[in-house]
């Protein structure tokens, strides 16, 4: 109480209080109605700039700045109560809280959640499967970012879907449109023999900073990032804007051994660039401030006028890398670290398979089990099945992965086969061949407007009629996409597929098929796949692919060369000899 202060002591706190006051005054200027304020101070900051540049705003930029999404909830509760789809601009800001209004495709929504590392309970996984039968179609789609779609969502039921999500300790905020898209992470994080640093605490840790910062939404456009742990499943996180991937540095470079992670920039397969190293290595305790910083500079940086411009790589070559980390040093107040290559020590390589079988964990006498599944399509009863498997026999983890499958994980050695039992009585299996197992399709033009042809449909006739035609005897990645977008990230598989529109006659008829490249890779074997075939009718795409396998079978340089070395070794007029002889 004030009486119980001295005289001093007072002047002291009001000299204090006025001392305060006086400071604030100088940090903060004073607004006007000119000076953006509050969160989205930056990304109104930044489309002022483009405007007072002699550019005009993209569409989605005049619609996040006359509304933004994340305060238009009541609009979308309102549509729902009435059961009304959505126009054209609330179908882009629904997309912030996790909805795609789908049509002419579906006259329905599609859901796409967040899921830190793409690791849920068995609990929040049987939930979901309830929310797809009780709000969607009654089944879930794991998709190439190691997450979950739930579709065919009525308007009506749109609300309730994502505060059905959130009651489950989920979410779908920001998980669509021109936000930080689902972090993935290492899928056997925490528990594979081979990783050097477990994932999922700095997946989350990333995670919650961007959904408590409201600043980080609204960006020039979508941005992926991916922590690699060195596992031995890949997440592909060369294929993001920013990926964290685990090294080793070695004594004798003046840097503290141990444990960090490299920094690789601008990945986005589709517009063919793999993310590029830096240079940079960023101790784990640091990584979420650096991820923090680039986003930053991306904000103020990216192009607000032209959408196909917009991504982090279209930043670094218009501004070039260096200038780019200079900008990022100047937000984080300091130097990043630097290595040379041979401060790096080897890493042990993927296992292309891992992802499914049975395989020994890090713990003694325990086993994940991954998953086959349908190209990443599941019931809700085989997910309900599934979680509690999960629960009875492992340590209650559903474990998605980026190759549209899960894991099973903390199985003991002792109760693996009756889980087995359990997962091939719901008409599952842990077994797939070669060509299966490497198989990831997206959606299609069953449920997405882009796609120009049924990309699931044809990548099981392809792999049926492969697996009946063929032995192989070493992994193939077949990616098969609908459209250029490339959400099955066909420029990274050994073999890749990319819907088309085909020309069967001179009046303008077409059909659907695609358009083949081959000779991508990840990781150690990283490279954008080159041209092969263009316009290849979706019915001879099953018989192009086999001769293409023949064609590697019969002249492989040794046993042991990949797929993808021998696709390398010949340009494409060899490669396409070599499959004629197959075909006659």
């Amino acid at each position: 109480m004030a009486g119980d202060f001295t005289a001093e002591q007072k002047r002291y706190l009001e000299g204090f209080a006025s001392g305060f006051q006086a400071s604030r005054a100088l940090r903060v200027p004073t607004p006007t109605k000119d000076t953006p304020i509050g969160p989205d101070a930056s990304h109104l900051e930044a489309q002022d700039r483009a405007v007072a540049g002699g550019g005009a705003l993209d569409e989605q930029e005049r619609i996040k700045r006359e509304q933004h999404p994340f305060d238009a909830y009541a609009r979308l509760v309102a549509q729902a109560a009435r059961n009304e789809a959505p126009k054209p601009a609330d179908n882009f800001r629904w997309r912030y809280h996790g909805l795609f209004y789908v049509a002419p495709t579906q006259s329905s929504y599609m859901c796409r959640l967040r899921i830190p590392n793409g690791i849920l309970t068995h609990w929040q996984f049987a939930g979901i499967a309830d929310l797809a039968d009780r709000h969607g179609g009654g089944y879930l789609h794991v998709t190439t970012r190691a997450n979950l779609q739930i579709r065919e969502i009525e308007p009506r039921s749109a609300v309730a879907l994502i505060e059905g999500v959130q009651s489950l300790g989920l979410w779908t905020r920001g998980a669509g449109a021109d936000n930080i898209r689902n972090i993935t992470g290492t899928p056997t994080a925490g528990i594979d023999p081979n990783e050097l640093i477990d994932t999922r605490p700095l997946a989350r840790a990333l995670h919650f900073h961007i959904l408590n910062d409201r600043s980080l939404s609204g960006l020039p456009r979508k941005f992926n990032i991916a922590f690699d742990g060195a596992g031995r499943i890949a997440v592909l996180e060369d294929t993001n804007d920013v990926a964290f991937q685990a090294i080793e540095i070695v004594d004798g470079h003046g840097l503290e051994p141990g444990v960090y992670f490299r920094l690789a920039l601008g990945g986005i397969t589709g517009h063919k660039d793999l993310a590029r190293d830096t240079g940079v290595i960023v101790p784990p305790d640091e990584a979420v401030a650096v991820a923090d910083a680039i986003l930053r500079v991306f904000i103020e940086t990216g192009d607000r006028t032209d959408r196909a411009q917009a991504r982090l790589k279209y930043v670094l070559d218009r501004l070039g890398l260096d200038d780019f980390l200079t900008r990022v040093e100047e937000k984080l107040g300091r130097a990043l670290l630097r290595a040379p290559a041979d401060a790096i020590a080897p890493r042990l390589g993927f296992d292309r398979l891992a992802h499914i079988g049975v395989h020994p964990q890090r713990q003694a006498q325990k086993s994940w089990l991954g998953v086959a599944l349908t190209l990443g399509r599941l019931t809700s009863d085989a997910a309900r099945g599934l979680a509690e498997i999960a629960r009875a026999f492992g340590d209650g983890d559903i474990r998605l992965t980026v190759w549209q499958n899960l894991l099973i994980s903390g199985v003991p050695d002792a109760r693996v086969d009756e889980a087995l039992a359990q997962i091939e009585a719901l008409g599952l299996s842990t077994k797939a061949s070669p060509i299966r197992a490497g198989l990831v399709a997206c959606t299609g033009n069953v449920g997405c407007r882009f796609a120009a042809a049924d990309t699931k449909t044809h990548a099981a006739e392809i792999a049926a009629h492969c697996e009946e035609k063929i032995a192989m005897d070493t992994p193939i990645n077949l990616h098969v996409t609908g459209c250029r977008h490339s959400c099955a990230q066909h420029y990274i598989g050994d073999i890749g597929l990319v819907g088309a529109r085909v020309p069967i006659n001179d009046e303008g008829d077409t059909v659907e098929g695609y358009h083949m490249v081959v000779g991508g890779g990840f990781g150690a074997e990283g490279a954008i796949a080159r041209d092969l075939f263009e316009n290849v009718a979706a019915k001879d795409a099953p018989r192009k692919v086999e001769s293409l396998l023949r064609a590697y079978l019969a002249h492989r340089a040794t046993a042991d060369e990949s797929f993808a070395a021998f696709t390398r070794r010949h340009d494409a007029d060899a490669l396409k000899r070599l499959i004629a002889e197959c075909e006659e």
